[in-house]
């Protein structure tokens, strides 16, 4: 018999059954993830994670970065799928996954997320720049250690010199986030406030907003946001979930692939990583940059026919 006790529910209602599936599943998994941990890294090293790790053990790293995919499925990629079971009963249907996959609307979607870059770049640097009135020091000096916090954890992630280490970053950082985040964001957050405001495009730049807002790196959000915006047109205009996953993940490979590289001394990626951060010659590049992504998405859309009446 079907489970249908869900199913009608109005916007607000979703909402707050969202938040408690989600908050359910990643302490139910965060849970079962660090008592199978015991085992293989020891009670001690699990203790310890309270008090700090030490970023120079390569065991210490190793356990990062098991909780890392174990808790992004559990934060991601389980609770949407439960929600779209919850609130349609078909969970492929719910998060638009099924259908036929038009390859060129996901090569026009790949090719715009590759073309943002510099201007998204630009906009990092200006981000990055950022800084808070006096009376707020502390706020700025918080937000600055979750930076440095966060920056240090990737460069120890990335810190690998095999091909196997490679593909396993690209697991983690690519492969998980672009399934599990777009699922959750776009495929469920998104659609629950378009439903709720009545305008797609207030659900885009919300969920745009809280998928940013999660990762706590304030002096990268609104390049982040900007992204998460350009994912959510990508699924408004197509109607399907994979051209979000395959642009997420593709820029996401990209930032890896460059790390790589660059870890290993090729000065070609050097000049890479660094383009963009002279700002007052910049600029003309990263208009170009957006008006050629405008331009592709205006191509994404026209090619669907029509803005996708999205399946709420």
């Amino acid at each position: 018999m079907a489970f249908t006790a869900f199913r009608g529910m109005g916007p607000w209602s979703q909402l707050i059954i969202t938040a408690f599936v989600v908050l359910v599943c990643f302490l139910s998994i965060s849970l079962l993830s660090v008592v199978v941990a015991i085992p293989f890294f020891g009670l001690g090293k699990m203790m310890s994670l309270s008090a700090g790790i030490d970023l120079n053990d390569p065991s210490s790293i190793g356990l990062l970065k098991y909780l890392q995919i174990v808790q992004s499925l559990g934060l991601f990629v389980l609770p949407p799928v439960i929600i779209g079971w919850l609130f349609s009963g078909n969970t492929a249907k719910y998060l638009q996954l099924g259908g036929k996959v038009d390859w060129g609307m996901i090569l026009i979607a790949i090719a715009a997320v590759l073309l943002i870059n510099p201007f998204i770049t630009y906009i990092g640097e200006i981000n990055n720049g950022m800084e808070l009135p006096a009376f707020m020091d502390g706020l700025e000096a918080w937000m600055r250690q979750m930076e440095e916090r966060a920056a240090g954890l990737i460069d120890r992630f990335m810190d690998v010199d095999t091909p196997g280490g490679l593909l396993f970053n690209l697991f983690m950082i690519a492969v998980i986030p672009a399934i599990g985040e777009e699922f959750l964001f776009r495929g469920v957050i998104q659609k629950i406030f378009t439903r709720m405001s009545g305008n797609h495009h207030w659900g885009i730049w919300i969920s745009a907003f809280l998928f940013s807002l999660l990762h706590m790196q304030f002096y990268g959000f609104v390049p982040r946001m900007l992204l998460g915006g350009l994912f959510g047109y990508m699924l408004v205009y197509s109607g399907s979930l994979w051209l979000p996953i395959a642009s997420h993940f593709v820029n996401n490979a990209l930032g890896v692939l460059l790390l790589y590289f660059e870890n290993k001394g090729y000065p070609e990626v050097d000049q890479v990583s660094s383009f963009g951060k002279d700002l007052p010659s910049m600029w003309p590049f990263a208009l170009l940059s957006l008006g050629f992504t405008v331009y592709l998405m205006f191509l994404l859309k026209r090619k669907s026919g029509l803005e996708s009446q999205v399946d709420l």
